[in-house]
């Protein structure tokens, strides 16, 4: 039987829509930049960013398409979803992530986008795992990818996911323990999106629970995420 701790944690969703505004950018800021011009320029630019699971990858992709929308068509997918034909009206922002799930058809249909992108004003945002020497797929379109712009997204550091946890909590009107944050830091995942669920569900149980955000309420917490790991 599930208990409410467990549900807090299994019912965790985003709290906010991810934009470019809301990214943690660190060592990052040439490419929100880049990123930022995509969406309103109705010319040829290609990118592709890369990183590890849990780095923002797809933050980036989710922001950058839905800041674009309105200012020119986007066409948005997952390289597994990906199909045979790729439908661009000209001026379009094709985003795909994880490129390395790309079919045989869709990787030939992504190739094709790149030799209409400069006649059609297409701009290309895709993204994977890997640098594109590493990517598996057909050697035609991963020597595309490779003369594009390519960005590996730079995780932040302990002290910039630091700080962004303290503020998430500030915003969150959250007067928890000063040692809440370091504990997360060295006892918690390490991407910067699991830290703020982690945060979030320790908001919510204090709430519930009536007990103050504290190490002895984060490490319940933290054991059952553990335990349901293990299921």
């Amino acid at each position: 039987m599930t208990t409410p701790q467990q549900q807090l944690l299994l019912d965790l969703k985003p709290e906010q829509a991810p934009t470019l505004d809301n990214f943690v950018i660190g060592a990052n800021a040439e490419l929100v930049a880049r990123l930022r011009n995509l969406c309103g320029a109705y010319s040829f630019e290609a990118l592709y960013i890369w990183g590890p699971q849990g780095c923002g990858r797809s933050h980036l992709l989710e922001a950058t398409a839905e800041a674009a929308r309105g200012q020119r068509p986007v066409v948005f997918l997952q390289g597994k979803e990906a199909g045979a034909e790729l439908t661009l009206a000209p001026g379009s922002l094709l985003v795909i992530d994880d490129v390395q799930g790309l079919t045989a058809e869709a990787q030939i249909a992504l190739f094709r986008a790149f030799n209409a992108a400069r006649f059609l004003g297409l701009a290309l945002l895709l993204a994977g795992e890997n640098p594109p020497l590493r990517l598996e797929l057909r050697e035609d379109l991963r020597t595309r990818i490779g003369q594009t712009l390519i960005y590996e997204i730079q995780l932040l550091s302990d002290d910039e996911k630091a700080a962004a946890l303290r503020r998430h909590a500030i915003e969150r009107g959250m007067l928890m323990d000063p040692g809440v944050v370091h504990y997360l830091l060295h006892h918690g995942r390490r991407d910067l999106p699991s830290l703020m669920a982690m945060l979030n569900s320790l908001d919510r149980a204090s709430l519930e629970q009536k007990r103050p955000p504290t190490l002895p309420l984060l490490r319940e917490l933290m054991q059952i995420s553990l335990d349901l790991d293990k299921e």
